[in-house]
């Protein structure tokens, strides 16, 4: 009597309210979480000006720098030339960005060269190279490796934010001091063709502009063209100073076909064409009559094997830095340098007499200053030494500089070899002071400074210590975070996963309550507790987080081998069973011992496809063989999944009693959006991979977005009124004339059996049409694993449709749930942001939109998940209900509705809220480790979305199963009340839908 109590507490309503107080509570959290460990990094604010050639604490303000403001521009670069004490070397600068160019397709990896069809496909630029006419570098670039984050770099010397990966497709006006900004004080002209980022982070500096938007990858030839086809006229105008050109479809070859495309070679020479027209018309003419100009060659970013990028591999980050026209030449190019990709703004900074960028961290090229006297090659380090001390300064409060004499270490210092320890702030104030006492020291020289070689190589030295010591602390410096934000947020999201632990125990014990007192918990559950154990441990190693699959995988085969386990051991003869019931039992156990193996077998193959992760994947797998193999294998089984994906889908429409004309009406959407998108695969499936702008394949990929909405939201609509209301309909009608009352056990049963049949109809529909998206959008290689997703699938629903009591609700759901995430990374997915596949995002769609391609880009990553969360529709058709025949009049809509959704949505969110909360406290602490920006903090906005995707799917499955069971309710009442019958027994559940 009290566990009946207990359990009418929990009604409906309640369930409802508490479950959607939790997710908002989680969503609060989750957002203030965010907000505070990823703040966009400060910067200081201002540009730097005439302060920047004095020392720090010097004030400018008494030697001119207030005039700095009423400076014509021609004054102003006068004056910065004579402050900064070095000449000029150039006039003008051609800044050429080919997007996504590894370093080592022109400059080789680990001492050796690249590989001869990569220099083959190069032939000028490494001419250039060879005669000592071009400088190359090894640039390493910080992660997220994606190209507004990267230009920000290159042209501030500021590392930016984590989160700079979410804004690069919403660029906004770079407000911080730059080198761009710099030029257009001292009155530079600028003309920018290519990438339109470089148009919206500097709005309105450039005269002449030409920009195309580069996140339609599919375009390979216009985009560059586009640059291109202005490049001659723009190298014989002589009104600009600054041509920055930007060719992203070295990039786009990447994205589309990877590193070994067949397109990358041409694309290679195409790019070395451009830069021997370049250096002949604008480089090679240089002399007394000409002005002098100097062309630096750069990439944003690398790419991997697969062509992706934004991770923090050396792969991703290996970007290229080229300086062609320098004076000094070198000709041993045997050991290629490597440098960091902010060290680019200090070294145009002081070539061109401009201030260093406020927020730099970068540290100049010395070999791009060889050519200068010793005194001012000094000079240089003093200014970028400077400038690191004023961010040195500001960022941390505590220090101060005063000289010497004010912290006490003149002592030291007079000793050149004297080491310098302790705290940050004490040992940057004793690598500076050396520095600069060295260089005083030097200076004073000025008469024997041939005979102080020694002396100055000593405060070189010094000076390197200083920029590298100070350039390494800034980079790695860690923000402050708000720790009341982070404190909440965290405690927001663990009262969160407590409210939906409490709500599912609850739930759990209304399933039988009769039984409660003895029951033991099985093999099964005991597993998916210990699956939530081993994933909070695993999160805690760097390793395991990058190498995630296998966890998901080892989970996902093991839990199968638990069932077939306890499938062969209930096989098993009894003497007290009947010899029908015997084989009715073992006929069952061997239907769901097929479906096992059929998991197994197809767990297995994906578990094969892909070699996910970080650290393997160059290790073979499927993926890779078949496309090593003929062109035409990937479009061959591309076609093939699709027609067994239509055949699965016709097959598990029909394999229960068919149900008129919902059945037809599925089957016909199904047989109509397969033949469209076979119909896409056998003319676009190929040509359309590397075309620019194809009008048929975006208008045949619209019409079938359209024909797979129309398809999934008709089911959704339609299905619940064409479906007959129940089983016992006949009986109903045997009692039409006599105005007999219905029992409301069978009016229950009616609509259980209902909603069951509509659910299976719609779940199938939601699947088919899921899978048949995915068949469009993503890559083709990825054919066969969305049909294994699709078998596995149906394959638990057939062996949950036979379980009986074997194991319960929960494990079932859970089970779907370890399939999803399992199928995540069988889909070549990993915890880096570098296997996002941009490509697919962009099918379709004939203009950019950032919307529509986000959208499409979460469809394509989390294909596998929001496929089995949107399974769960059809699991409510095949679960075991036993337990409401016991109270059939307790029964109402509110209780069948719960009955329906209580596992199917509490179950994911739940599982999700443990690992999401999990997950933000190991973040908060590893907040300082090495890894926390390259492994823990992508690993975090993976996390982030799929909480995003079990929302989606949990309100799809609540949206439908609410809404098939307010059409036939309704639909039910109307034939009770149309025909005089009346319900008995208990409450009068069908007719006052009390939810």
């Amino acid at each position: 009597m009290a566990m009946h109590k207990a359990t009418a507490q929990l009604t409906c309503s309640r369930l409802t309210l508490f479950t959607l107080v939790a997710v908002f509570i989680q969503i609060v959290g989750l957002s203030l979480f965010v907000y505070g460990f990823f703040p966009v990094k400060p910067a200081l604010s201002g540009v730097s000006g005439l302060e920047s050639f004095y020392p720090p604490g010097y004030d400018a303000g008494k030697n001119g720098s207030e005039i700095q403001p009423n400076l014509p521009p021609r004054q102003l670069k006068s004056l910065y030339q004579e402050l900064s004490g070095i000449a000029p070397a150039f006039d003008r600068l051609i800044l050429m960005v080919i997007d996504g160019l590894p370093a080592e397709f022109v400059l080789g990896k680990d001492g050796q060269p690249p590989r001869k069809d990569l220099m083959e496909a190069m032939p000028y630029t490494h001419s250039l190279l060879s005669t000592g006419k071009a400088i190359g570098y090894h640039a390493k670039a910080a992660p997220p490796t994606v190209t507004m984050p990267r230009l920000k770099a290159m042209v501030s010397g500021a590392i930016g934010g984590f989160l700079d990966v979410a804004f690069n497709f919403n660029t906004q006006a770079l407000l911080d001091d730059n080198l761009l900004g710099q030029f257009f004080k001292i009155g530079w002209k600028m003309v920018m063709l290519g990438d339109d980022t470089w148009l919206r982070l500097f709005p309105g500096l450039f005269s002449r502009h030409d920009g195309v938007n580069s996140f339609y990858v599919k375009d390979t030839v216009q985009v560059d063209f586009n640059v291109s086809r202005h490049l001659e006229k723009e190298l014989s105008q002589s009104d600009w100073n600054l041509l920055v050109l930007h060719y992203l479809g070295l990039d786009h070859v990447g994205h589309i076909g990877g590193r070994s495309s067949f397109l990358m070679g041409p694309k290679l020479t195409e790019m070395d064409e451009v830069l021997e027209m370049i250096h002949s018309h604008a480089i090679q003419p240089q002399g007394d009559d000409h002005e002098r100009t100097l062309l630096v060659v750069v990439s944003d970013h690398g790419m991997t094997e697969s062509g992706n990028h934004g991770g923090s591999s050396y792969e991703e980050t290996d970007s290229l830095v080229l300086f062609i026209g320098l004076q000094n030449e070198i000709t041993d190019q045997a050991s290629v340098s490597s440098i960091h990709q902010v060290d680019l703004t200090p070294t145009l900074a002081l070539l061109y007499n401009l201030p260093i960028p406020k927020n730099n961290v970068g540290i100049l090229i010395a070999e791009t200053f060889d050519s200068l006297p010793e005194d001012k090659r000094l000079r240089a380090l003093q200014l970028n030494s400077w400038q690191l001390l004023r961010l040195v300064q500001a960022q941390l409060p505590a220090f101060s500089y005063g000289g010497s004499r004010d912290v006490g270490l003149s002592d030291h210092v007079q000793s050149t070899n004297g080491e310098c320890s302790g705290s940050i702030e004490r040992t940057l104030c004793c690598l500076y002071t050396k520095a600069e006492t060295l260089s005083h020291s030097w200076e004073s020289m000025s008469g024997s400074r041939s005979e102080a070689r020694n002396d100055y190589k000593v405060a070189v030295a010094a000076y390197w210590d200083f920029l590298n010591t100070a350039s390494e602390w800034l980079s790695r410096r860690v923000t402050d975070k708000p720790v009341s934000l982070l404190a909440f947020g965290i405690a927001a999201m663990a009262l969160s996963c407590l409210i939906f632990l409490a709500i599912l125990i609850c739930l759990q014990r209304e399933v039988s309550p009769s039984i409660q007192h003895v029951r033991k918990w099985c093999l099964q559950e005991i597993f998916v507790l210990s699956v939530v154990f081993i994933l909070m441990m695993s999160m805690g190693s760097s390793s395991l987080v990058e190498e995630e699959q296998y966890i998901w995988h080892f989970v996902t085969m093991t839990s199968c081998l638990l069932l077939l386990r306890q499938l062969l051991g209930s096989l098993h003869f009894g003497s007290f069973q009947s010899s029908l019931t015997l084989q009715k039992q073992n006929q069952r156990i061997r239907f769901q011992l097929c479906s096992m193996i059929l998991l197994l077998l197809s767990g297995r193959i994906l578990r094969g496809w892909h070699q996910g992760g970080v650290n393997w994947t160059h290790l073979p797998d499927i993926s890779k063989w078949l496309e090593k193999s003929r062109s035409g294998s990937i479009r061959s089984i591309q076609l093939a999944s699709g027609l067994l994906v239509i055949s699965l889908g016709l097959f598990a429409l029909y394999l229960p009693r068919p149900r008129g004309k919902a059945i037809l009406l599925a089957a016909f959407s199904f047989i109509s959006s397969g033949f469209f998108v076979l119909r896409y695969v056998m003319k676009h499936g190929e040509e359309n991979a590397f075309a620019f702008f194809n009008y048929g394949s975006n208008t045949s990929a619209q019409i079938i977005y359209a024909i797979l909405g129309i398809s999934a939201t008709t089911s959704f609509l339609v299905t619940p009124w064409l479906m007959p209301a129940g089983s016992s309909h006949d009986h109903s009608r045997h009692h039409l004339n006599s105005k007999q009352s219905i029992p409301i056990g069978i009016q229950h049963e009616d609509l259980l059996l209902a909603l069951k049949d509509s659910s299976y109809v719609i779940g199938l529909a939601y699947v088919i049409c899921c899978c048949l998206l995915q068949l469009l959008l993503q890559q083709g290689i990825n054919a066969m694993p969305i049909l294994l997703l699709m078998v596995q699938i149906l394959g638990s629903m057939l062996c949950y449709s036979q379980s009986g009591q074997y194991h319960t609700e929960l494990v079932e759901v859970a089970s779907l749930y370890y399939l999803g995430m399992a199928g995540h990374f069988a889909l070549g997915n990993s915890n880096t942001l570098a296997t996002i596949d941009v490509a697919g995002a962009f099918i379709g769609i004939s203009s950019h939109s950032i919307f529509l391609s986000g959208i499409l880009m979460f469809l394509i990553t989390y294909a596998s998940p929001l496929l089995f969360l949107l399974s769960l529709v059809m699991f409510n058709s095949v679960k075991t209900t036993h337990y409401l025949a016991t109270d059939a009049h307790m029964v109402n809509s509110g209780q069948l509705l719960k009955t329906m959704l209580g596992f199917p949505c509490l179950v994911p969110l739940c599982l999700n809220s443990i690992l999401l909360t999990s997950y933000t406290v190991v973040l908060v602490l590893m907040r300082n480790h090495l890894f926390v920006w390259s492994v823990f903090s992508p690993k975090y906005l993976y996390v982030f979305a799929t909480t995003v995707c079990v929302y989606v799917g949990v309100l799809v499955v609540a949206v439908t199963e609410t809404y098939a069971l307010l059409v036939l309710a309704f639909r039910r009442k109307q034939c009770l009340t149309g025909h005089g019958v009346e319900s008995t027994g208990g409450e009068d559940a069908l007719t006052t839908y009390n939810f």
